[in-house]
């Protein structure tokens, strides 16, 4: 078994940040009784402007080498230079994390994997800022080429201009979930605390998570939350931690149940003929969308018309209000069949044929 799966949530919690050798053995000691299977405080902190603390660096890994000792207790860091990973392994840190700023930069993230070849120390990736799936496997896939074998992912949530329904960072859950399908041998750790900003919100972010089969938490925990030295919002008590924890309904991937089982193939086969049916009615609309070209370019008009994008927009999100829908849901799917009709009929406008991947 790898090291992130245990057989139940994977369970990291800690401090935002090693403020002081006080705050870092007392948060260890009120986390010991809740039996977390790592701990976790920032030593560098990636901060936005200048002027603000950035960290206690070789002096907060020699407290949590301390708090280690003291309490037999794994603990974990981020970095994000060679030099941090060298003093990670000297303070005997039992893992390390890859933050978000660092992740989206490709020749930071090889000169990790490079310093790391041969140490065999477990590591987790956290999602880039932005959300490209691409990146974040990439970074990946950089630490297995390295010869790592414990490689986890960590699920932050992506940065954005608006929030979404008072999310710190978008949760984007289509995101870690394509991950999952890629890679499905990988771990993938939920970090609720930077996906809510606020801690009303972690046991709800952290309940999800664990509905879609993640397999751990990784949650910022303080004892004065109020007085955090950074993201103070965000982080809760070691008492809240226990009671998040205590009620966190975990669920089974699969039942030995026959009667669920008989009930689950019945309900999927019916999902893959409706699926089957929508693929027909997409190619069907297809090629409605290829002769609407051939009368656009006969009357040598545009491809793309704004009031008729309008008019599906207007038709298709009536219709969610009616059968109870997701608007935002609809509007996203429809953009993605609009643009291939319009790249279509681009195309027939352009004389060119179009090439149909098989």
């Amino acid at each position: 078994m790898s090291f992130f799966k245990t057989g139940k949530p994977f369970i990291i919690a800690g401090p935002c940040s090693a403020e002081t050798r006080e705050q870092v053995l007392a948060t260890a000691a009120a986390l010991v009784p809740i039996n977390i299977d790592m701990f976790r405080a920032g030593v560098w902190k990636p901060r936005t402007k200048p002027g603000s603390f950035e960290g206690n660096g070789e002096q907060a890994l020699q407290w949590l080498q301390e708090a280690k000792k003291l309490y037999n207790l794994k603990y974990t860091i981020e970095v994000a230079e060679p030099e941090h990973i060298e003093l990670a392994l000297k303070y005997e840190a039992d893992a390390i994390w890859v933050g978000a700023r660092t992740t989206v930069n490709p020749f930071h993230v090889q000169h990790l994997a490079d310093a790391l070849k041969g140490t065999g120390v477990p590591v987790m990736v956290k999602n880039p800022v932005n959300p490209d799936i691409e990146l974040w496997e990439g970074a990946i896939e950089r630490f297995l080429a390295a010869g790592l074998t414990d490689v986890a992912a960590i699920h932050r949530g992506f940065s954005g201009y608006s929030s979404a329904v008072g999310y710190r960072n978008q949760p984007n859950w289509p995101i870690p979930i394509e991950l999952k399908r890629r890679r499905p041998e990988l771990s993938i750790i939920c970090d609720p605390s930077h996906i809510s900003g606020k801690r009303n919100r972690i046991a709800e972010v952290s309940q999800k998570a664990l509905d879609m089969h993640f397999d751990g938490l990784m949650i910022e925990t303080h004892p004065t939350p109020d007085e955090a030295w950074t993201d103070a919002r965000q982080q809760i008590t070691p008492s809240q931690l226990k009671d998040i924890l205590e009620k966190l309904v975990v669920r089974a991937e699969f039942t030995n149940d026959m009667g669920t089982q008989v009930q689950l193939e019945h309900l999927r086969q019916l999902m893959d003929a409706v699926d089957a049916e929508i693929i027909d009615l997409i190619t069907r609309r297809m090629e409605l969308s290829e002769k609407v070209g051939e009368v656009k370019k006969q009357a040598n008009m545009t491809a793309y018309q704004p009031s008729r994008w309008r008019e599906i927009v207007d038709s298709t999100t009536a219709r969610c209000s009616v059968n109870g829908l997701d608007k935002d849901f609809i509007v996203d799917l429809y953009e993605k069949i609009h643009h291939e009709s319009i790249r279509r009929q681009l195309f027939i406008l352009g004389n060119t044929q179009i090439e149909i991947k098989k």
